[in-house]
């Protein structure tokens, strides 16, 4: 089994596409396998795994973020469903700072998106019923979880909705520029 990388417009952000076996039963393919991860420099362990289910289209949760120490770079996927999926650079001193790239992950294409730490995640639904699934390279601290507002002007993030379903939290995220964020790009 393998995968192909490819790396996005800020190539710190990857795309992954597993290899897919198909055969009359149904499928199989490997999710994660550090020899080939580390190989295509994605060299995080990850510690702690999550799952997310949204009831309704047009569900958008984000951007989230945790502060250092408690920094988390992660491995998301879609095991049900479709999500348009955002990583923006939130490293002060990065070329991409404040830059963004977004992807379709789905159930049917089975994509795979590695955001490392120093980026602010959201997704958005495209559909009812949708199931994420990402790995995570620290544990959640809540006294060092951050957002940003989904709809800040200065970022413009193109999602596919413009009323989106949001949780209060998220709803009340501070703009990026008056964001708590305390990365400093570095390679």
């Amino acid at each position: 089994m393998s995968f192909n990388f490819k790396k996005l417009d800020i190539p710190d952000v990857i795309l992954i596409e597993p290899t897919i076996k198909v055969d009359g039963r149904g499928f199989f393919l490997e999710t994660y396998k550090y020899p080939d991860f580390e190989k295509a420099g994605i060299k995080d362990k990850f510690c702690q795994d999550n799952h997310s289910k949204s009831d309704k289209k047009y569900t958008l949760r984000g951007l989230h973020y945790q502060l250092n120490p408690f920094s988390q770079g992660k491995l998301i996927r879609v095991v049900s469903g479709e999500i348009f999926d955002v990583a923006l650079d939130i490293r002060k001193g990065s070329r991409y700072y404040g830059k963004w790239v977004g992807v379709n992950l789905s159930s049917n294409n089975k994509n795979m998106l590695y955001v490392p730490p120093g980026f602010a995640h959201g997704f958005c639904t495209l559909c009812d019923s949708t199931e994420i699934v990402y790995k995570n390279t620290n544990i959640h601290s809540s006294k060092h979880e951050r957002g940003i507002i989904w709809n800040d002007p200065s970022i413009r993030i193109a999602w596919p909705v413009s009323d989106p379903i949001l949780s209060k939290r998220d709803s009340q995220h501070l703009t990026f520029a008056k964001a708590d964020n305390n990365f400093v790009y570095s390679k």
